[in-house]
Protein backbone atom coordinates (compact mmCIF):
# COMPACT_ATOMS: atom_id res chain seq x y z
CA UNK A 1 0.00 0.00 0.00
CA UNK A 2 0.90 3.30 -1.05
CA UNK A 3 1.59 5.55 2.55
CA UNK A 4 1.93 8.85 0.88
CA UNK A 5 -0.90 10.98 0.79
CA UNK A 6 -2.46 11.40 -2.27
CA UNK A 7 -3.84 14.43 -4.07
CA UNK A 8 -6.59 14.07 -7.06
CA UNK A 9 -6.29 15.86 -9.81
CA UNK A 10 -10.22 15.77 -12.54
CA UNK A 11 -8.95 13.87 -15.05
CA UNK A 12 -8.10 10.57 -13.18
CA UNK A 13 -11.23 10.86 -11.59
CA UNK A 14 -13.00 10.96 -14.31
CA UNK A 15 -10.89 8.19 -16.10
CA UNK A 16 -11.35 5.86 -12.95
CA UNK A 17 -15.00 6.13 -13.03
CA UNK A 18 -15.60 6.00 -17.13
CA UNK A 19 -14.56 2.48 -18.30
CA UNK A 20 -14.33 3.81 -21.83
CA UNK A 21 -11.41 6.73 -20.83
CA UNK A 22 -8.07 5.62 -22.64
CA UNK A 23 -6.50 5.26 -18.96
CA UNK A 24 -9.24 3.79 -17.17
CA UNK A 25 -6.98 0.54 -16.86
CA UNK A 26 -4.26 2.54 -15.67
CA UNK A 27 -6.14 4.78 -12.86
CA UNK A 28 -7.70 1.98 -11.76
CA UNK A 29 -4.40 -0.36 -11.33
CA UNK A 30 -3.00 2.96 -9.60
CA UNK A 31 -6.31 3.63 -7.58
CA UNK A 32 -6.10 -0.28 -5.99
CA UNK A 33 -2.15 1.18 -4.39
CA UNK A 34 -3.92 3.77 -2.58
CA UNK A 35 -5.02 3.92 1.02
CA UNK A 36 -7.89 6.14 1.34
CA UNK A 37 -8.63 8.76 1.97
CA UNK A 38 -7.36 10.75 -1.53
CA UNK A 39 -7.57 14.34 -0.87
CA UNK A 40 -8.87 17.54 -3.40
CA UNK A 41 -11.07 20.57 -3.90
CA UNK A 42 -14.10 21.49 -5.06
CA UNK A 43 -12.98 23.09 -8.47
CA UNK A 44 -11.36 19.35 -8.95
CA UNK A 45 -14.86 17.58 -7.87
CA UNK A 46 -16.79 19.84 -10.03
CA UNK A 47 -15.10 19.74 -13.33
CA UNK A 48 -15.40 16.04 -12.94
CA UNK A 49 -19.16 16.57 -12.44
CA UNK A 50 -18.98 18.66 -15.80
CA UNK A 51 -17.07 15.97 -17.54
CA UNK A 52 -19.50 13.03 -16.73
CA UNK A 53 -22.13 14.58 -16.77
CA UNK A 54 -22.96 12.41 -20.03
CA UNK A 55 -21.69 9.08 -18.87
CA UNK A 56 -24.52 7.53 -17.00
CA UNK A 57 -24.09 7.49 -12.81
CA UNK A 58 -21.03 9.48 -13.36
CA UNK A 59 -21.61 12.62 -11.25
CA UNK A 60 -23.49 10.54 -8.57
CA UNK A 61 -20.46 8.61 -8.52
CA UNK A 62 -18.48 11.35 -7.93
CA UNK A 63 -20.39 12.64 -5.30
CA UNK A 64 -20.69 9.46 -3.55
CA UNK A 65 -16.90 9.16 -3.06
CA UNK A 66 -17.02 12.42 -1.77
CA UNK A 67 -19.70 11.21 1.25
CA UNK A 68 -18.02 7.69 1.79
CA UNK A 69 -14.81 9.80 2.35
CA UNK A 70 -12.78 7.99 -0.24
CA UNK A 71 -12.18 11.38 -1.67
CA UNK A 72 -11.87 13.99 0.66
CA UNK A 73 -11.97 17.82 0.89
CA UNK A 74 -9.81 19.93 3.04
CA UNK A 75 -9.07 22.77 0.46
CA UNK A 76 -10.67 26.13 2.10
CA UNK A 77 -10.40 28.45 -1.04
CA UNK A 78 -11.85 31.38 1.12
CA UNK A 79 -8.81 30.71 2.88
CA UNK A 80 -6.56 30.65 0.43
CA UNK A 81 -7.87 33.13 -2.07
CA UNK A 82 -4.85 35.50 -1.95
CA UNK A 83 -2.01 32.30 -2.53
CA UNK A 84 -4.62 30.87 -5.41
CA UNK A 85 -4.64 34.80 -6.61
CA UNK A 86 -0.77 34.66 -6.91
CA UNK A 87 -0.51 31.19 -8.54
CA UNK A 88 -2.74 32.26 -11.30
CA UNK A 89 -1.00 35.38 -12.21
CA UNK A 90 2.38 33.80 -12.24
CA UNK A 91 1.36 30.95 -14.66
CA UNK A 92 -1.09 32.77 -16.71
CA UNK A 93 1.31 31.91 -19.94
CA UNK A 94 0.54 28.90 -18.96
CA UNK A 95 -2.81 28.94 -18.58
CA UNK A 96 -3.55 27.57 -15.07
CA UNK A 97 -6.98 26.25 -13.98
CA UNK A 98 -8.49 27.58 -10.56
CA UNK A 99 -8.48 23.40 -10.06
CA UNK A 100 -4.50 23.70 -10.41
CA UNK A 101 -3.69 26.24 -8.64
CA UNK A 102 -5.71 24.85 -5.52
CA UNK A 103 -3.77 21.70 -5.91
CA UNK A 104 -0.29 23.28 -6.52
CA UNK A 105 -1.41 24.69 -2.69
CA UNK A 106 -2.59 21.55 -1.37
CA UNK A 107 0.90 20.27 -2.90
CA UNK A 108 2.37 22.97 -0.41
CA UNK A 109 -0.15 22.39 2.70
CA UNK A 110 0.66 18.39 2.18
CA UNK A 111 4.75 18.02 2.08
CA UNK A 112 4.80 14.12 1.81
CA UNK A 113 2.02 14.17 -0.69
CA UNK A 114 1.92 13.01 -4.38
CA UNK A 115 -0.28 14.18 -7.05
CA UNK A 116 -2.53 11.85 -9.21
CA UNK A 117 -2.74 13.66 -12.20
CA UNK A 118 -2.71 13.00 -16.62
CA UNK A 119 -1.65 16.67 -16.67
CA UNK A 120 1.53 17.82 -18.17
CA UNK A 121 1.78 21.20 -16.91
CA UNK A 122 2.31 20.03 -13.20
CA UNK A 123 5.94 18.97 -14.55
CA UNK A 124 5.82 22.79 -15.27
CA UNK A 125 4.28 23.90 -11.90
CA UNK A 126 6.16 24.47 -9.07
CA UNK A 127 5.12 23.95 -5.26
CA UNK A 128 6.80 26.94 -3.13
CA UNK A 129 7.99 28.84 -5.97
CA UNK A 130 10.81 26.27 -6.95
CA UNK A 131 10.18 22.79 -5.68
CA UNK A 132 9.20 19.91 -8.13
CA UNK A 133 5.60 18.43 -7.45
CA UNK A 134 5.65 14.58 -7.65
CA UNK A 135 3.00 12.85 -9.77
CA UNK A 136 1.83 9.80 -10.36
CA UNK A 137 0.98 10.06 -14.16
CA UNK A 138 1.10 7.65 -17.06
CA UNK A 139 4.23 7.30 -18.71
CA UNK A 140 2.74 7.75 -22.22
CA UNK A 141 1.08 10.92 -21.51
Amino acid sequence: MNRRRVLLDTRPLVAVLNRRDQFHSWVTAQWATIEPPLLSCEAVISEACFLLRNVYGGQEAVIGLVDSGVIQIPFRLDQEAGIIGELLRSYQSVPMSLADACLVRMTEQYTDSVLLTFDSDFLVYRKNKNQIIPVMMPQDK
